[in-house]
């Protein structure tokens, strides 16, 4: 399904019945990245999943995104939805939404889970990103798809699971190269970490112990400036920790649900 929201078409899904929780997916993903926790949510929540701006279905615009920006498509969209109150669940850029939704819009959330993410950019944001978003335009997203997987997946999970590779793969080759360079300047730019102690919301962060793209470190920043939080390292992760260790994964994230109730 689609919604015409903040300017542009999102594309989302509703599944299951209960308490609304909404997912928010990664850079270069798209809804399908929460495949791996749907079976367990949707028989709990009503489940809201979507695309980015940039990403899948939804519309992408050929030009720079900001946090604040992509925080009001989701606005819009539950807004359009009539979604008063919702659990958030994002990782990575999904993770990055959710903070700033949190302090636009504050009131809506009613738990935060923010998995292998970040509140502050790192020292060479600029230049990483500008040479990814080089890449992306001059050779297209194919051109990324190796180098991603290597810093999503632990080597050893990469090796023995070809049919993962294959599919996550494409969804990165099919993610629009406008997108991408759109969302890259919105990640690069990222400096909240001043600002969490502004969210009074039940959450939970998670992070990859071998995750590379946003670190233990950078969790621990979020979890020691976002009060009442919970950290949770999960061994033998990296980037998408939720589909390397979902069994892990999905156990705390209903634990943690559980514990703030619906």
């Amino acid at each position: 399904m689609k919604a015409n929201v903040n300017g542009i078409q999102i594309e989302y899904s509703v599944e299951g019945s209960g308490p609304w929780i909404t997912l928010s997916h990664s850079l270069a993903c798209d809804s399908s990245m929460w495949d791996p926790q749907m079976a367990v949510l949707k028989s709990r929540f009503t489940v809201l999943r979507f695309d980015t701006r940039g990403h899948g279905g939804s519309d992408a615009p050929d030009r720079p995104y900001t946090l604040e920006e992509m925080a009001d498509d989701v606005k819009g969209l539950l807004d359009t939805l009539g979604v008063k109150q919702t659990h958030w669940m994002g990782l990575s850029m999904g993770g990055m939404i959710g903070q700033a939704f949190a302090l636009r819009h504050p009131g809506i959330f009613k738990s935060l889970i923010l998995a292998d993410t970040t509140s502050r950019r790192p020292d060479n944001a600029a230049q990483m990103w500008g040479e990814r978003i080089q890449i992306a335009r001059t050779k297209g997203m194919a051109a990324l798809v190796d180098g991603t997987l290597a810093r999503w997946f632990t080597d050893p999970y990469r090796a023995a699971q070809p049919e993962v590779m294959a599919r996550i793969g494409k969804v990165i080759a099919a993610t629009p190269a406008a997108g991408y360079c759109g969302c890259g300047p919105a990640i690069a730019s990222i400096d909240l970490t001043h600002r969490l102690k502004e969210i009074k919301l039940p959450a939970l962060v998670i992070v990859g112990e071998e995750d590379m793209g946003t670190p233990v470190s950078q969790a621990r920043a979020i979890h020691e400036n976002l009060p009442g939080s919970e950290l949770l390292v999960i061994p033998k992760a990296s980037h998408l920790s939720n589909i390397e260790q979902a069994e892990i994964y999905n156990r705390a994230m209903l634990a943690f649900l559980d514990r703030v109730g619906n």
